[in-house]
């Protein structure tokens, strides 16, 4: 699989921020009433997350280390900033719906979480289509709670009646409450399908991009990355080795040798 796909199944499947890392649960909880809100939302995260991954990633030289979370967090709110913007003018009814959950998106943990863990010490385009598998894999999630709540508290979904008229409504469903059912219900699912597969040979309980960035130490040979950072690398490791190795020994080595052996007999 290729580095853009793998970026993609990554954050819709194997790392879904919803249902695999549970992030962003504030929006998840509360927008998801329907599925045109679940997306809508969905979505305009989705946006946010994928260019502000870009940018960072291009400026990742640029930005100083101790002042990465404030430059973050500006490069994320001008885009929410343009996003909001765009919602009022052509998508009034959704932005209202949506409401201060827009703003909000400024601090959402996994668009800070992106940034910090991946798109500061990646390529851009890489970068990009982490944000952009992260943004479709959360758009994914609140879509299907959406859909599912509307389903059971209306009879619809997506505005349209799919249930027939003697269908009686779960009000639950559209409260708070309602939310962590189908939460629940679609993580367990969620789990119950990663396990079949686990069964099958397919072991999707390692998250690829909780990277410590020690390659040196790293047991994972089919690394992609061997890995690429800011302040070191695994070639800058293997140099000191070396220069430690082909370092002449003085008389105090010896001597220390010596004794290491007497103790060992």
């Amino acid at each position: 699989m290729n580095k853009a796909g793998e970026r993609l199944y990554n954050g819709i499947i194997k790392e879904n921020p919803t249902f695999v890392l549970m992030l962003g649960m504030c929006p998840t909880l509360a927008v998801t009433t329907s599925a045109m809100n679940g997306l809508g939302m969905g979505l305009t995260t989705a946006v946010v997350l994928t260019m502000s991954n870009l940018i960072i990633s291009l400026l990742r030289k640029v930005i100083p280390s101790r002042v990465r979370i404030p430059a973050f967090i500006v490069i994320i709110a001008s885009f929410v900033t343009a996003v909001q913007l765009l919602l009022q003018a052509y998508l009034p009814s959704l932005n209202d719906a949506l409401g201060v959950y827009i703003p909000l998106i400024v601090v959402n943990c996994i668009i800070l979480g992106r940034a910090e863990s991946y798109a500061y010490s990646h390529p851009p385009i890489p970068s990009l289509f982490d944000g952009l598998g992260m943004g479709l894999g959360f758009s994914l999630a609140l879509t299907c709670i959406g859909a599912v709540r509307e389903i059971l508290a209306a009879g619809s979904i997506f505005g349209f009646r799919i249930m027939p008229d003697s269908y009686v409504t779960i009000n639950i469903f559209g409260l708070a409450p309602g939310a962590f059912f189908v939460l629940a219900a679609l993580t367990a699912l969620q789990n119950y399908i990663k396990n079949k597969r686990k069964l099958a040979g397919k072991d999707y309980e390692k998250i690829q991009s909780g990277c410590g960035h020690d390659c040196l130490h790293c047991g994972e040979s089919g690394c992609s990355e061997r890995f690429y950072d800011n302040t070191n690398t695994t070639e800058e490791a293997v140099k000191d080795a070396a220069k430690a190795a082909a370092k002449p020994q003085t008389a105090e080595d010896d001597l220390e040798t010596i004794d290491l052996d007497k103790e060992d007999k």
